[in-house]
């Protein structure tokens, strides 16, 4: 065999999968069928929507705010321009660094469109039309996910007023109204990017609060902020129709519970409603590879599918659709294809919405615990009670802490505030080796800072705050 492995796919669950397994010893190539690696993370996703989130924050901070502090400026100006081009540098940066990891370990990164013929054959078809077969002893499939569209509704995306997250990082222009379908973490960051440089935004969601899945308490919190900071919420509301309309577009939806149909229009049209596997043209179902019925890959708790040496990872399998949970799933199958123990612990994967404020989850919800009749305590604290929140004028959310109401062992902790995705890996970590929440608040945190918040939760879990 030429290969040891071949991963299709180079994004954030296929590249740490490849580097992995050439650290470890195996012979390793990565088929990429855009012109850079990375995947939508590193491309279209994570990283050029993070960029802009930074930047329009800056640009709001700069623009209101700042003058409390005394901080006095002339009214900012925006260069949309400029700020596109910023976020463009970072995702060269970024996507750089994997092409040089690539090199640094040896990997053959191959451009094409590749496509599993059976176990151990891999066809590449490179842009100019030429093939080649990549023989190999384990395939990996890493093609992670597509944009989903809203279920049973016809909609033309056309990136210009219609658009997706791919079209919502790169608008020529600041639309003076933007509807975003689907309350999820894409919808309310893409809404934030651009309500913060001048946008109206309105956000229809078929639920009745926004986050899905997460805490209920966290997600009620939160939607009251972005009301406060000019955000629109029209929930519990089923979009019927989506259309060009005049200079902008139109959007039909109906009351879940029954009622008459509206109707709103905007310049722009943002469709968030949450991404599906990609398996399209893999050429899995000529090999046998069985998907289940929601287009994902069946993989064992090996990753394996039902195919020997054929193995999945990332947003095409079962779990939540993120960056980091893919990388995790990398790691542990480059071990076990290495002959090493290789294992995700899928209780401790925590969850960022990069507003501003920031939300931030790990573990367990409220409802989930309640839903598995288990026996819980919570303690939470609030930021108004934080000194460095005070001083960084920060003080909007809180922390949240679940733990076992026998054993003290903490199930799940949530914060909505700055720096909340920083925060959260505290929990992660504790979490992770089992700690109680008495461990946590018992840990010396130093002060002033935001994290103290965390230590004060604990202790509000396990008996009483200090600063409350």
């Amino acid at each position: 065999m030429a290969y040891d492995l071949v991963v299709i796919g180079s994004g954030p669950g296929g590249y740490v999968c490849a580097v992995k397994a050439a650290q470890l010893g195996l012979k390793v190539a990565v088929v990429e069928k855009r012109a850079t690696y990375g995947g939508t993370c590193l491309n279209i996703g994570c990283i050029p929507s993070k960029a802009l989130l930074h930047a329009s924050e800056v640009f709001a901070h700069t623009s209101h705010g700042i003058d409390v502090l005394g901080v006095e400026v002339t009214t900012p100006k925006l260069n949309l321009d400029k700020m596109m081009a910023h976020k463009d540098a970072t995702v060269k940066s970024n996507t750089d660094g994997v092409a040089f990891l690539f090199k640094k370990n040896k990997i053959d990164g191959i451009l094409g469109t590749g496509r599993v013929l059976s176990a151990g054959k891999v066809a590449v078809k490179a842009e100019d039309g030429s093939e080649q077969v990549l023989e190999t002893r384990n395939i990996v499939i890493a093609t992670g996910s597509d944009v989903a569209g809203i279920p049973g509704v016809q909609v033309e995306i056309d990136e210009q007023v219609i658009i997706s997250s791919t079209g919502g990082i790169a608008l020529k222009k600041v639309p003076e109204t933007l509807i975003v379908v689907g309350g999820g973490v894409i919808g309310l960051e893409l809404g934030s990017v651009w309500q913060r440089l001048g946008a109206k935004v309105t956000v229809v969601e078929y639920l009745d609060t926004i986050l899905g899945g997460m805490d209920g308490e966290v997600s009620k919190q939160f939607q009251r902020m972005l009301a406060k900071q000019g955000f629109d919420f029209k929930l519990g509301a089923k979009v019927t129709g989506v259309e060009k309309s005049g200079a902008g577009a139109k959007v039909t939806y109906e009351p879940v519970k029954g009622g008459e149909a509206q109707t709103l229009e905007a310049e722009v049209v943002l469709i968030a409603t949450g991404r599906k596997p990609y398996t399209a043209g893999l050429g899995l179902e000529e090999a046998g590879v069985a998907l289940d019925n929601r287009g994902r890959v069946e993989i064992d708790g090996h990753f394996k599918t039902n195919v020997d040496g054929i193995y999945a990872i990332g947003d095409v399998v079962r779990g939540p659709m993120l960056a980091h949970k893919a990388e995790d799933e990398g790691v542990a199958l480059a071990e076990i294809l290495a002959g090493q123990a290789g294992h995700v612990n899928y209780d401790v994967i925590p969850g960022v919405v990069y507003t501003q404020p920031e939300v931030a989850s790990v573990g367990k919800t409220e409802e989930e615990l309640k839903a598995a009749g288990i026996a819980y305590k919570v303690g939470k604290f609030p930021f108004t009670a934080n000194g460095r929140a005070r001083a960084m004028l920060q003080t909007d959310g809180f922390v949240k802490i679940l733990a076992d109401k026998e054993t003290d062992r903490v199930l799940g902790g949530h914060i909505v505030g700055f720096g909340a995705g920083e925060m959260i890996h505290e929990i992660a970590v504790l979490m992770e080796f089992g700690g109680s929440s008495e461990d946590l608040g018992r840990t010396c945190h130093a002060h002033p800072t935001m994290s103290e918040a965390v230590k004060e939760a604990a202790l509000a879990t396990f008996f009483k705050p200090i600063h409350m």
